[in-house]
Parts: C-alpha cells; structure tokens; sequence
C-alpha cells in the first residue's frame, strides 16, 4: 500500500521554508500531495489559481527528483477530511520553534481524535529557513523589500511583478 502524505497550508506565498518541508516530506511517502486551505475569512494576496501554480511550478520537480508522486489541491474543510479524502495516512507539519511545537501539538491531538488513521509527522525547519514565515515575505514584499532570499525565483518575480511601481 502506499504511503500518501498531505502537506497543508495557505502557501501565500511559498516560501523557502514551504521548499524545505517538501524535500525533507518527499523522503517519507510515496505520493505527497500539497493542500491549499481555502477558507472566506481569509484574505490572500495570491489568488487560489495563483498559488496552485506557485506550488506545482516549485514542487513537482523536487517530488519527480525524489520519485514521489505529486499532486497539488485545495481544500475548504478540515484538515483531516481533505487527508482522509486524499487517501492520506500521514499529515506533514513543519516546526520552526517552540512556539509552533506547542500549537502543532494541540492540533495534532484534536485531529488524532478526528481521524485516528491520519497521522501527524513533525518535521523540523533547516536552520538556514527557520525565521522565513509567508506573512513576513508579504510584509517585505508589500514595502518594496527585496524577498529573493526567502522564496524561490519564481515566487521572487511573482511578488516583484505584483507590487511593480
């Protein structure tokens, strides 16, 4: 049977740590798929569409490298529900910190109640991304900083492209 992992997020944008978690999270499964939360409250800089290709444009590569199958989706729901529905029996969740060890643990325990089968896997940050966070690239971004050492190329030109004059 394989081993499907969802790797969840707002990916707004993707950020060099995002690329961290997804080749440290390559390693662990067979099929990896990327999960964009979609959610009214919340308002994005890139639209859904957006960072759909953000996300296949900087992870199918790295996945084909690994030889992981890949896909990439969204998602209104719970967490756990999009794993489940994907076929997902382990859920990639990034720590940078304590900080999010703390709260990554709550949610994992509230999820394993939800979903015994899902299974929460930690993987840590590289140092070299740990203080990259996506909503301090799109303040930086929004400033008119130079956020090419926080995210891929590709999302460097998205984001210079969007804030152009």
């Amino acid at each position: 049977m394989p081993r499907i992992a969802l790797y969840p997020g707002s990916f707004d944008p993707v950020t060099d740590g995002h690329l961290d978690m997804v080749r440290q999270a390559v390693g662990l499964c067979d099929r990896l798929v990327v999960a964009i939360g979609v959610h009214s409250s919340k308002k994005p800089m890139f639209s859904t569409d957006e960072r759909l290709e953000m996300v296949e444009e900087v992870f199918a590569p790295i996945a084909a490298a690994a030889g992981c199958a890949f896909d990439c989706t969204t998602y209104d729901n719970l967490t756990v529900t999009a794993a489940q529905t994907h076929g997902a029996t382990i859920m990639i969740r990034g720590l940078r910190d304590g900080t999010d060890l703390d709260f990554e643990m709550q949610i994992a325990g509230m999820n394993e109640t939800m979903a015994p089968d899902v299974h929460t896997v930690f993987v840590p940050a590289s140092a070299a991304v740990r203080p990259i966070t996506a909503t301090l690239v799109r303040q930086i971004a929004t400033m008119g900083g130079d956020v090419s050492a926080f995210v891929p190329p590709s999302v460097a030109a998205r984001l210079k492209a969007k804030f152009k004059g």
